[in-house]
């Protein structure tokens, strides 16, 4: 039974039980923990944080033995008061599959040459290894927080995103039901980065990057896709004139996600912030869509390490 007080997030205890690369730059971690027949099943982009343990393998207390401070949401409370010594970082990923009743959740983790520490994580991740999962609780009707995907009435959807984003698209695009058109672009490293979506599920446009800018690739697609979709464009334009207010980037998040409203087409962007800067631009300013049928999520910064807010 879900009820209102339970916080939408609590910290699972996660270990686990498989590592296996998928490609040159992708990693899947698969974990268990008996509390995950609790664990949410809204799935689509829904974001969970992963607090890393200490080189020791020692996990910070931010009260996941403590059910009084689970059923009070005082994970992150505790996790900001401990001493500089004891609290671990923590970092935002997404839930690619999450299955309750065999106590599994699997995550996608993007590796770098100069991976940060979660990468480094979870390149070196061997069965039996400790993690926490700050992740959302069934029981609660908040579950369904840190989730962006919100589409309306839409069937007419655009998807773009880098590595960063493509378990998220993918999971998106597991997740819809019939009659949807969906055109889907993920730039990668690599054309072997390719990842494989579920059966069913609407294809993606993968983009190797291979030596050429962040970004680059992506833009070029959205900006050609824009070209030949100046129908679908134009109904989806807002009603007057619209400004964008300038986001320093060095400073400000860049993020917004509309709620669900009424319309036929809805775009969702997200990765580099630089480059769903543009590409938010391209779609509002450029061609005139209504900025509550865009969203936009800058999941990392280049030359930043992710706030941990």
């Amino acid at each position: 039974m879900k009820t209102a007080t339970r916080p939408a997030y609590r910290p699972y205890v996660a270990v686990v039980t498989a590592a296996r690369r998928l490609s040159p730059h992708f990693a899947r971690i698969t974990f268990t923990c008996p509390d995950f027949e609790v664990f949410g099943t809204d799935r689509r982009d829904q974001r969970v944080k992963i607090v890393l343990p200490g080189a020791d393998g020692r996990l910070c207390d931010i009260g996941q033995y403590d059910p009084e401070a689970i059923d009070n949401g005082e994970w992150y409370t505790r996790w900001r008061d401990l001493p500089d010594e004891e609290r671990m970082p923590f970092r935002t990923y997404t839930v690619r599959r999450i299955d309750p009743e065999a106590l599994e959740l699997d995550i996608d983790f993007v590796l770098h040459h100069d991976a940060g520490p979660a990468g480094s994580w979870a390149e070196s991740a061997t069965a039996g290894d400790s993690i926490l999962v700050v992740g959302p609780d069934a029981r609660s009707e908040d579950s369904a927080q840190g989730i962006d995907f919100h589409p309306g009435t839409a069937q007419r959807l655009l998807l773009a995103g880098d590595e960063t984003a493509a378990p998220a698209i993918c999971a998106i695009l597991e997740g819809l039901g019939p009659g949807f058109v969906v055109d889907a672009f993920v730039e990668v490293p690599t054309i072997d980065d390719a990842l494989p979506v579920g059966p069913g599920a609407l294809p993606v446009t993968w983009l190797a990057r291979d030596e050429r800018p962040h970004g680059e690739a992506l833009i070029e697609a959205v900006e050609s896709w824009a070209a030949g979709s100046r129908a679908v464009l134009e109904r989806a334009a807002a009603p007057r004139p619209q400004e964008l207010e300038d986001i320093d980037l060095d400073v400000d998040l860049l993020w917004d996600s509309p709620a669900d409203g009424e319309g036929e087409f809805y775009a969702w962007i997200a990765g580099e912030s630089q480059t769903v800067k543009t590409l938010r631009r391209l779609l509002v300013q450029g061609h005139g869509v209504d900025r509550k049928r865009v969203a936009f999520m800058g999941y990392w910064r280049d030359g930043q390490v992710e706030r941990t807010v």
